[in-house]
C-alpha cells in the first residue's frame, strides 16, 4: 500500500514554499516553488492549493515569506507593511476559517516577538501548525473509524484528503483508518461540479492508497443510497459555526438532506481550527462565489445565451440538525452541538 504521507500538497524546501499544483491532477504531478507572499496568496485564490487545513498551513508559510522580505527591506514601517501582507493572505479565500486562524496566530507572534527573533519564531510556528495538522488528521481518522460497522459503504464529497490538509486527510483520514480496520466495502466519490475535485482528486487519492473507489455523478447519490449501498456520508468542512452548522463545498447540504431521507448517517470531520466560535450560525456566513465561466465551461460554448445568468456559489450551509456526528481531534461531538462545540475552547 502506498504511504499517503508522501502526498505532500504543502511543504517547505530550500527556503521556499512548495505547493503541489492541484489544478493539474490527476494528469500531472507538478510543484510550484514560491518565494513571495503575493505568490502564496495568489496560489490560494487560484486553487493551486485548496482544502481549509492545507490553506491554513500555506498561509502560515506565506507569512514567513512576508516577514523575510519586510525584515530584509529594513524600513521604518516594516511592521505595518507586514501586517498588510497578512491582511492580503487572509482575504485570499475568506470562507475557509483555517486561513484566518493561521494568519491570526502569525499576527500574535509578530506582536509578541522581538524583531531580531521574529523570523525564526514565525518559521517555528508555521512548522508547528503543519505538524499539528498531520497529527490531528491521524487522530480524527481513528476516532471516526471507531463509529463504523463492518462492510460499510461510504459516500464522500469534494476532496478532504491528504491533498486538502497537511497529510492523511480529514474525511479521507477516517476512510483510510476504517479501511485499515477492515470496515469499508467501497467508497463512492461524487464528481463535485464544477471543479471536479471528487473526480480529479479524491478518486486519485483513494486509488493510490489501494482503497476500492467508484466515481459517480453528483446527481446519482440518492439512487445509491436507496439501493442500500451507502451507510455513511463522510465530508470535511471549511467552517463550523458555534451551533454546529457546517459550511462546506456546494452540494454538501443536498447530500445531508438525502442522507436523512434514506436513513444514512452523516459525518463531518474537521480539526478544531475549523470551528468558528465567533459566528453563531451558518446564516451569518458570507458564501463565496466564483466566476460564472467555471460552470459554463462544461457546455463547450463561449458564453451563455442572452438572458441567461449563471450563479457559481462554491459553498453551502448544512444545518446542524442534519449532522449525526462531528469528529475533531478532541473527540466526537453529537447533537445538540452548541454546548459540545463551546467546550472545545476549554
Amino acid at each position: 500500500m502506498v504511504d499517503t504521507r508522501k502526498i505532500e500538497p504543502v511543504s517547505w524546501s530550500n527556503d521556499r514554499l512548495v505547493l503541489m499544483d492541484q489544478r493539474l491532477l490527476p494528469g500531472k504531478e507538478e510543484y510550484l516553488q514560491l518565494e513571495t507572499v503575493a505568490e502564496a496568496a495568489r496560489a490560494i485564490t487560484d486553487l493551486v492549493v485548496r482544502g481549509a487545513p492545507a490553506i491554513g498551513v500555506t498561509a502560515a508559510y506565506g507569512a514567513v515569506l512576508a516577514a523575510r522580505a519586510r525584515l530584509d527591506e529594513n524600513s521604518d514601517d516594516w511592521k505595518s507593511l507586514l501586517l498588510q501582507d497578512l491582511d492580503m493572505l487572509a482575504a485570499a479565500r475568506p470562507t475557509a476559517v483555517n486561513l484566518a486562524w493561521a494568519v491570526d496566530r502569525m499576527r500574535l507572534c509578530i506582536e509578541t516577538t522581538q524583531p531580531s527573533e521574529l523570523l525564526g519564531s514565525m518559521f517555528e510556528l508555521a512548522c508547528l501548525i503543519h505538524r499539528q495538522d498531520i497529527e490531528a488528521n491521524y487522530l480524527m481518522g481513528d476516532l471516526g473509524a471507531e463509529l463504523m460497522d463492518a462492510d460499510s459503504g461510504i459516500l464522500t464529497h469534494c476532496n478532504a484528503g491528504a491533498l486538502a490538509t497537511a497529510g492523511y486527510g480529514t474525511a479521507l483520514g477516517v476512510i483510510r483508518s476504517a479501511w485499515k480496520a477492515g470496515k469499508v466495502s467501497r467508497v463512492f466519490a461524487d464528481e463535485t461540479r464544477p471543479w471536479l475535485q471528487g473526480a480529479r482528486l479524491t478518486a486519485w487519492e483513494l486509488a493510490r492508497s489501494e482503497i476500492p473507489v467508484t466515481l459517480i455523478a453528483d446527481s446519482a447519490a440518492a439512487t445509491f443510497m436507496r439501493e442500500g449501498k451507502v451507510q455513511w456520508v463522510v465530508v470535511g468542512a471549511d467552517r463550523i459555526t458555534a451551533n454546529g452548522d457546517v459550511i462546506n463545498k456546494i452540494g454538501t447540504y443536498s447530500l445531508a438532506v438525502l442522507a436523512r431521507a434514506h436513513g444514512v448517517r452523516f459525518m463531518v470531520v474537521a480539526p478544531t481550527s475549523t470551528v468558528d466560535h465567533q459566528t453563531a450560525s451558518g446564516d451569518k456566513v458570507s458564501i463565496e462565489a466564483r466566476d460564472w465561466s467555471e460552470i459554463w465551461a462544461a457546455t463547450g460554448s463561449e458564453r451563455p445565451p442572452e438572458g441567461v445568468t449563471v450563479s457559481n456559489r462554491v459553498f453551502d450551509v448544512t444545518p446542524a440538525e442534519l449532522v449525526d456526528v462531528i469528529v475533531t481531534e478532541k473527540g466526537c461531538l453529537t447533537a445538540p452541538f452548541g454546548q459540545a462545540i463551546a467546550s472545545l475552547k476549554e
